[in-house]
């Protein structure tokens, strides 16, 4: 008993000072490029900003690797962060195009992931038609099947009453 709680209460500060040490190389993070929305189709408008210029700073935008070409951001109305936009090209590819900032002082460079899909995921794509699970079914795509379905029913229905009905009777089967 002793050595399995040695054990669980060993694994257990391992995973937690596992986690202690990546928390700051996360937090290190936000001063890179944020893209709004991560995820476009061609066409779309895309809104980049950053902390990482400084109080007033505007940055050099390059969103060249998914055909856009380069944009300004100028400092926005909230304190500290420059934002710039950019449209994504109709003849964008599907992937994940890298996008870079430099800034004007200091010539810091922060990137920022942007993921071109042929699907927009604010208009989810809803399922149209029948399940096709076999013959029949009260609104499937075939009338004709339905009403040979409901016939076949009928028959057995009648075929099996008829049977029980002579068999009460005597007659024999």
């Amino acid at each position: 008993m002793r050595t399995t709680a040695r054990l669980l209460t060993g694994s257990a500060l391992a995973v937690a000072a596992a986690g202690l040490a990546c928390a700051p190389a996360h937090a290190g993070d936000a001063d890179g490029l944020e893209v709004f929305p991560s995820s476009v189709v061609p066409g779309g408008q895309v809104t980049v900003n950053t902390a990482a210029c400084g109080d007033g700073g505007t940055a050099a935008g390059d969103a060249g690797a998914v055909g856009a070409g380069a944009f300004t951001l100028a400092p926005s109305t909230h304190a500290g962060d420059a934002i710039g936009q950019f449209r994504v090209p109709p003849s964008a590819q599907p992937g994940t195009y890298e996008i870079a900032a430099t800034c004007a002082e200091g010539g810091r460079r922060v990137i920022g992931d942007l993921v071109v899909t042929l699907t927009s995921q604010r208009q989810p794509v809803h399922p149209r038609g029948s399940v096709k699970t076999g013959v029949g079914g009260a609104l499937g795509p075939d009338p004709v099947q339905t009403a040979a379905g409901v016939a076949a029913l009928a028959v057995a229905a009648a075929g099996g009453t008829w049977l029980l009905h002579r068999r009460a009777r005597g007659d024999g089967i």
